[in-house]
Protein backbone atom coordinates (compact mmCIF):
# COMPACT_ATOMS: atom_id res chain seq x y z
CA UNK A 1 0.00 0.00 0.00
CA UNK A 2 0.84 3.28 -1.36
CA UNK A 3 1.70 5.67 2.21
CA UNK A 4 1.88 9.42 2.11
CA UNK A 5 2.90 11.45 5.19
CA UNK A 6 1.98 14.98 5.86
CA UNK A 7 4.30 17.11 8.21
CA UNK A 8 1.50 19.96 8.70
CA UNK A 9 -2.44 19.30 8.24
CA UNK A 10 -3.94 22.33 7.23
CA UNK A 11 -6.58 23.52 4.78
CA UNK A 12 -5.13 22.23 1.42
CA UNK A 13 -3.39 19.31 3.25
CA UNK A 14 -6.39 17.76 4.67
CA UNK A 15 -8.47 18.18 0.96
CA UNK A 16 -4.93 16.34 -0.10
CA UNK A 17 -5.23 13.35 2.87
CA UNK A 18 -8.53 12.67 1.87
CA UNK A 19 -8.48 12.18 -1.58
CA UNK A 20 -5.49 10.26 -1.05
CA UNK A 21 -7.32 7.95 1.20
CA UNK A 22 -9.87 7.37 -1.43
CA UNK A 23 -6.95 6.08 -3.82
CA UNK A 24 -6.40 3.36 -0.79
CA UNK A 25 -3.07 4.40 0.76
CA UNK A 26 -2.05 4.65 3.77
CA UNK A 27 -2.23 8.38 5.43
CA UNK A 28 -0.58 9.54 8.46
CA UNK A 29 0.34 13.29 9.28
CA UNK A 30 0.73 15.80 12.38
CA UNK A 31 -0.59 18.85 13.61
CA UNK A 32 -0.65 21.24 16.48
CA UNK A 33 -4.67 22.08 16.55
CA UNK A 34 -6.73 19.10 18.42
CA UNK A 35 -9.60 20.30 17.02
CA UNK A 36 -8.29 19.59 13.70
CA UNK A 37 -6.53 16.39 14.74
CA UNK A 38 -10.17 15.08 16.06
CA UNK A 39 -11.49 16.02 12.51
CA UNK A 40 -9.41 14.77 10.03
CA UNK A 41 -8.90 11.25 12.56
CA UNK A 42 -12.62 11.21 11.90
CA UNK A 43 -11.93 10.29 7.84
CA UNK A 44 -9.59 7.63 8.61
CA UNK A 45 -6.32 9.91 8.63
CA UNK A 46 -4.05 9.06 11.73
CA UNK A 47 -3.05 12.41 12.93
CA UNK A 48 -0.72 13.06 15.97
CA UNK A 49 -0.39 16.39 17.98
CA UNK A 50 2.57 17.41 17.35
CA UNK A 51 3.36 21.36 19.08
CA UNK A 52 7.33 21.53 18.62
CA UNK A 53 9.70 19.94 15.83
CA UNK A 54 11.08 17.20 17.96
CA UNK A 55 9.19 13.80 16.85
CA UNK A 56 8.78 11.48 19.06
CA UNK A 57 9.55 7.93 18.32
CA UNK A 58 6.17 6.90 16.29
CA UNK A 59 5.91 9.69 14.38
CA UNK A 60 9.96 9.47 13.49
CA UNK A 61 8.82 5.66 12.35
CA UNK A 62 6.37 6.87 9.70
CA UNK A 63 7.65 9.39 8.40
CA UNK A 64 10.88 7.31 7.76
CA UNK A 65 8.37 4.72 6.24
CA UNK A 66 6.60 7.05 4.41
CA UNK A 67 6.89 6.53 0.57
CA UNK A 68 5.80 10.23 -0.20
CA UNK A 69 6.44 12.98 2.19
CA UNK A 70 4.39 16.51 1.85
CA UNK A 71 4.96 19.30 3.45
CA UNK A 72 2.64 21.99 3.91
CA UNK A 73 4.04 23.92 7.43
CA UNK A 74 4.88 27.32 6.41
CA UNK A 75 8.77 28.94 7.17
CA UNK A 76 9.05 31.57 9.88
CA UNK A 77 12.04 33.78 10.48
CA UNK A 78 14.35 30.83 11.39
CA UNK A 79 13.67 29.05 8.07
CA UNK A 80 11.39 25.73 7.57
CA UNK A 81 10.52 24.44 10.96
CA UNK A 82 10.82 20.69 10.28
CA UNK A 83 13.41 20.07 7.32
CA UNK A 84 16.00 19.45 10.37
CA UNK A 85 13.94 17.05 11.93
CA UNK A 86 12.98 15.40 8.74
CA UNK A 87 16.86 15.17 7.51
CA UNK A 88 18.09 13.64 11.64
CA UNK A 89 15.27 11.00 10.86
CA UNK A 90 16.61 10.32 7.38
CA UNK A 91 20.15 9.94 8.30
CA UNK A 92 19.21 7.72 11.37
CA UNK A 93 16.95 5.63 9.69
CA UNK A 94 18.84 5.07 6.50
CA UNK A 95 15.26 4.88 4.39
CA UNK A 96 14.03 7.67 1.92
CA UNK A 97 11.18 8.18 0.45
CA UNK A 98 10.00 8.49 -3.13
CA UNK A 99 9.14 11.52 -3.34
CA UNK A 100 9.13 14.41 -1.36
CA UNK A 101 6.26 17.75 -2.62
CA UNK A 102 6.92 20.87 -0.92
CA UNK A 103 3.68 23.35 -0.97
CA UNK A 104 4.83 26.72 -1.63
CA UNK A 105 3.36 29.70 -2.85
CA UNK A 106 3.05 32.23 -5.81
CA UNK A 107 4.28 34.98 -3.39
CA UNK A 108 8.08 33.66 -4.33
CA UNK A 109 8.01 35.34 -7.57
CA UNK A 110 7.34 39.02 -7.05
CA UNK A 111 5.79 41.54 -8.75
CA UNK A 112 5.44 41.71 -12.35
CA UNK A 113 3.18 44.55 -13.39
CA UNK A 114 0.32 41.88 -14.35
CA UNK A 115 2.69 40.46 -17.39
CA UNK A 116 2.47 36.66 -17.94
CA UNK A 117 4.94 34.82 -16.15
CA UNK A 118 5.70 30.61 -15.58
CA UNK A 119 8.00 28.81 -13.50
CA UNK A 120 10.91 30.07 -15.08
CA UNK A 121 10.26 33.34 -14.16
CA UNK A 122 13.25 34.71 -11.36
CA UNK A 123 11.89 34.96 -8.01
CA UNK A 124 12.27 38.07 -6.75
CA UNK A 125 9.36 38.37 -3.91
CA UNK A 126 9.13 41.92 -2.12
CA UNK A 127 7.42 40.12 1.13
CA UNK A 128 9.60 38.64 3.66
CA UNK A 129 6.83 35.85 3.26
CA UNK A 130 7.64 35.38 0.23
CA UNK A 131 11.70 35.50 0.45
CA UNK A 132 11.27 32.83 3.72
CA UNK A 133 9.25 30.46 0.91
CA UNK A 134 12.18 31.09 -1.52
CA UNK A 135 14.61 29.69 1.47
CA UNK A 136 12.43 26.78 2.17
CA UNK A 137 11.78 26.02 -1.23
CA UNK A 138 15.82 26.15 -2.03
CA UNK A 139 16.62 23.74 1.26
CA UNK A 140 14.47 20.99 0.39
CA UNK A 141 15.57 21.26 -3.12
CA UNK A 142 18.89 20.65 -1.49
CA UNK A 143 18.11 17.75 0.87
CA UNK A 144 16.53 16.08 -2.51
CA UNK A 145 20.16 16.36 -4.34
CA UNK A 146 21.81 15.18 -1.36
CA UNK A 147 19.64 12.10 -0.89
CA UNK A 148 18.98 12.19 -4.66
CA UNK A 149 14.85 12.18 -3.74
CA UNK A 150 12.80 13.86 -6.74
CA UNK A 151 11.59 16.71 -4.78
CA UNK A 152 8.38 18.93 -6.40
CA UNK A 153 7.95 22.38 -5.14
CA UNK A 154 4.14 23.25 -5.65
CA UNK A 155 3.55 27.09 -5.96
CA UNK A 156 -0.11 27.70 -4.77
CA UNK A 157 -2.23 30.32 -5.68
CA UNK A 158 -5.24 32.16 -3.90
CA UNK A 159 -6.94 29.13 -2.48
CA UNK A 160 -10.59 28.80 -2.08
CA UNK A 161 -13.15 25.94 -1.30
CA UNK A 162 -15.72 24.86 0.94
CA UNK A 163 -15.62 26.75 4.61
CA UNK A 164 -13.17 29.61 2.80
CA UNK A 165 -14.43 31.33 0.32
CA UNK A 166 -15.39 35.45 -0.69
CA UNK A 167 -19.08 34.61 -0.31
CA UNK A 168 -19.29 33.06 3.10
CA UNK A 169 -17.28 37.06 3.47
CA UNK A 170 -19.88 38.61 1.43
CA UNK A 171 -22.62 37.04 3.77
CA UNK A 172 -20.18 38.04 7.08
CA UNK A 173 -20.03 41.92 5.89
CA UNK A 174 -16.46 41.42 6.12
CA UNK A 175 -15.22 41.29 2.24
CA UNK A 176 -13.77 45.00 1.08
CA UNK A 177 -13.96 45.77 -2.46
CA UNK A 178 -11.12 47.20 -3.65
CA UNK A 179 -10.67 49.19 -6.50
CA UNK A 180 -8.72 51.13 -8.79
CA UNK A 181 -5.77 49.06 -8.13
CA UNK A 182 -4.66 47.48 -11.77
CA UNK A 183 -3.90 44.30 -9.40
CA UNK A 184 -5.19 40.86 -11.33
CA UNK A 185 -4.04 37.24 -9.12
CA UNK A 186 -4.92 33.56 -9.79
CA UNK A 187 -6.82 31.25 -7.87
CA UNK A 188 -7.22 27.80 -7.52
CA UNK A 189 -10.01 25.43 -6.21
CA UNK A 190 -8.74 23.19 -3.33
CA UNK A 191 -10.05 20.24 -4.83
CA UNK A 192 -8.03 21.25 -7.70
CA UNK A 193 -5.06 21.94 -5.78
CA UNK A 194 -5.61 18.37 -4.44
CA UNK A 195 -6.09 16.67 -7.66
CA UNK A 196 -3.01 18.39 -8.96
CA UNK A 197 -0.69 17.55 -6.22
CA UNK A 198 -1.76 13.46 -6.29
CA UNK A 199 -0.98 13.52 -10.13
CA UNK A 200 2.00 14.69 -9.51
CA UNK A 201 3.31 12.58 -6.63
CA UNK A 202 1.68 9.18 -8.89
CA UNK A 203 4.41 10.50 -11.62
CA UNK A 204 7.03 7.32 -12.03
CA UNK A 205 10.43 7.91 -12.52
CA UNK A 206 10.79 11.71 -12.99
CA UNK A 207 12.72 13.88 -11.53
CA UNK A 208 11.10 16.88 -9.37
CA UNK A 209 10.23 20.17 -10.66
CA UNK A 210 8.25 23.66 -9.68
CA UNK A 211 4.95 23.96 -10.99
CA UNK A 212 2.19 26.90 -10.50
CA UNK A 213 -0.88 25.29 -8.97
CA UNK A 214 -3.33 27.93 -10.20
CA UNK A 215 -6.12 28.61 -12.94
CA UNK A 216 -5.35 30.08 -15.81
CA UNK A 217 -7.72 33.25 -15.16
CA UNK A 218 -5.94 35.60 -13.47
CA UNK A 219 -8.64 38.38 -12.08
CA UNK A 220 -8.93 41.52 -10.43
CA UNK A 221 -10.33 40.77 -6.87
CA UNK A 222 -13.28 43.10 -7.60
CA UNK A 223 -14.76 41.57 -10.36
CA UNK A 224 -14.83 38.34 -8.27
CA UNK A 225 -16.62 39.79 -5.16
CA UNK A 226 -19.14 41.47 -7.79
CA UNK A 227 -19.66 37.69 -9.24
CA UNK A 228 -19.79 36.70 -6.03
CA UNK A 229 -22.48 39.20 -4.52
CA UNK A 230 -24.39 38.58 -8.04
CA UNK A 231 -24.90 34.98 -6.99
CA UNK A 232 -26.31 35.49 -3.40
CA UNK A 233 -28.62 38.23 -5.02
CA UNK A 234 -26.88 41.07 -2.41
CA UNK A 235 -25.16 43.94 -3.15
CA UNK A 236 -21.66 44.36 -3.40
CA UNK A 237 -19.59 45.96 -1.02
CA UNK A 238 -19.21 49.66 -2.46
CA UNK A 239 -16.23 50.45 -3.85
CA UNK A 240 -13.20 51.75 -1.95
CA UNK A 241 -9.76 52.62 -2.54
CA UNK A 242 -6.94 51.32 -1.23
CA UNK A 243 -5.81 54.19 0.76
CA UNK A 244 -9.18 54.35 2.01
CA UNK A 245 -9.52 50.52 2.74
CA UNK A 246 -8.10 50.20 6.34
CA UNK A 247 -5.77 47.78 5.74
CA UNK A 248 -3.14 45.99 7.88
CA UNK A 249 0.17 46.08 6.51
CA UNK A 250 -0.11 42.23 5.62
CA UNK A 251 -3.13 43.13 3.81
CA UNK A 252 -2.13 45.68 1.56
CA UNK A 253 1.46 44.42 0.55
CA UNK A 254 -1.14 41.96 -1.35
CA UNK A 255 -1.65 44.93 -3.43
CA UNK A 256 2.06 45.07 -4.03
CA UNK A 257 2.90 41.64 -6.15
CA UNK A 258 1.07 42.04 -9.73
CA UNK A 259 1.24 39.08 -11.79
CA UNK A 260 -0.27 36.66 -14.05
CA UNK A 261 0.53 33.21 -13.76
CA UNK A 262 0.53 29.95 -16.13
CA UNK A 263 -0.94 26.75 -15.45
CA UNK A 264 0.36 25.17 -18.62
CA UNK A 265 3.45 23.14 -17.13
CA UNK A 266 1.32 20.96 -14.13
CA UNK A 267 -1.52 20.76 -16.72
CA UNK A 268 0.95 18.97 -19.14
CA UNK A 269 3.01 16.88 -16.49
CA UNK A 270 -0.12 15.29 -15.18
CA UNK A 271 -3.34 15.84 -17.65
CA UNK A 272 -5.39 16.95 -15.03
CA UNK A 273 -8.91 18.78 -16.35
CA UNK A 274 -9.64 21.59 -13.72
CA UNK A 275 -12.81 20.98 -12.33
CA UNK A 276 -13.27 24.60 -11.32
CA UNK A 277 -11.01 26.25 -14.51
CA UNK A 278 -12.25 29.90 -13.32
CA UNK A 279 -13.56 31.34 -10.44
CA UNK A 280 -16.88 31.41 -12.24
CA UNK A 281 -17.47 27.40 -12.14
CA UNK A 282 -15.93 27.47 -8.39
CA UNK A 283 -18.52 30.07 -6.90
CA UNK A 284 -21.00 28.82 -8.67
CA UNK A 285 -20.71 25.45 -7.33
CA UNK A 286 -20.07 26.59 -3.64
CA UNK A 287 -23.12 28.97 -3.82
CA UNK A 288 -25.34 25.74 -4.79
CA UNK A 289 -24.16 23.94 -1.44
CA UNK A 290 -24.36 27.62 0.64
CA UNK A 291 -27.98 26.93 -0.34
CA UNK A 292 -28.83 23.83 -0.16
CA UNK A 293 -27.39 24.53 3.93
CA UNK A 294 -29.38 27.61 4.54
Amino acid sequence: MTSLFILGIGYSASEIARRARDLGWAVAGTTRDAAKAAHISGAGIDVAIVSGNDFPPDVADKIANADHILISAPPGEAGDPVIGPVTHILDARKTIPTRITYLSSLSVYGNFDGDWIDEDAASDPASSRGQMRVAAEAAWQNLGALYNIPVDILRLAGIYGPDRNILLRLKAGTAKRITGTGHVFNRIHVADLAGMCLALMQRQGTNGGIFNICDNFPTAQEDVIVFAADLLGIEPPPATLLADAGLSQLGRSFYEENKRVSNERVLAATGHVLKYPTYREGLTSLTEAINGRD
